[in-house]
């Protein structure tokens, strides 16, 4: 069988298990698992950011940044009814599948080398996808999938990922007074306080996120 190597594996790392499996469209994996010790120190925290879930972006950051998510699935969506075969089915969206887990990797592993902690809301992602017919937002959005790879990644390097409770009000909270909206339609694009203070609402939100995962790391 032949192999395509792209990281060399030490001397020290034991062989536990190869898995053979066979995707729906035909193609068949191997999954290696190896053991090996690692030492991981705890970095200290200089570099925070908070991240907003948000149905048009992969996310929102504190510091305003919005990966432009590219939409694999709805994209995809209108090519189905040319495909009526069951494996060229399953080829396509395994191929949807790893385009947007590469896309994935790439943003996880991008936050994780720029900063020493990432700050994100707790979402029940099953509850989200029911709501308001959000269910192919949800799904092509891959944000569960994100916030594993980021916390395994932060792990490895000693790093932290912080979930906030869900019911933490980051959406509804100014951020520059910390005044909270009792009201706040999901048609408010933009968060307007009585303070003065006007921002981006998802912004706001995830400077809040990133501000109370502040005040967690120093509580602990």
């Amino acid at each position: 069988m032949r192999v395509k190597q792209h990281r060399h594996i030490p001397d020290s790392y034991k062989l536990k298990s190869v898995t053979i499996s066979q995707s729906p469209s035909g193609k068949y994996h191997a999954s290696i698992l190896y053991e090996y010790e690692v030492d991981i120190q705890p970095k200290p925290i200089e570099s925070i950011i908070g991240l907003d879930f948000s149905m048009t972006e992969l996310y929102i950051s504190s510091s305003g940044e919005k990966p432009n998510f590219p939409r694999y699935y709805r994209k995809a969506l209108f090519s189905n009814n040319f495909y009526k075969q069951k494996r060229k089915i399953a080829r396509y969206h395994e191929h949807i599948a790893n385009q947007r887990k590469d896309f994935l990797h790439k943003q996880s592993r991008q936050i994780t080398n720029a900063y020493d902690c990432a700050a994100i809301e707790s979402i029940n992602m099953q509850a989200m996808s029911q709501a308001l017919n959000f269910g192919k937002s949800v799904s092509d959005n891959g944000w569960g999938m994100f916030t594993v790879f980021l916390g395994y990644k932060l792990t490895e390097q000693g790093k932290q990922l912080i979930k906030i409770n869900k019911w933490f009000p980051s959406s509804k909270t100014c951020s520059s007074c910390g005044k909270v909206k009792q009201e706040l339609a999901l048609s408010e694009r933009t968060y307007i306080c009585d303070c003065s203070f006007a921002l981006d609402r998802d912004i706001n939100a995830a400077i809040n996120i990133r501000d109370e995962a502040i005040r967690i790391l120093a509580i602990s």
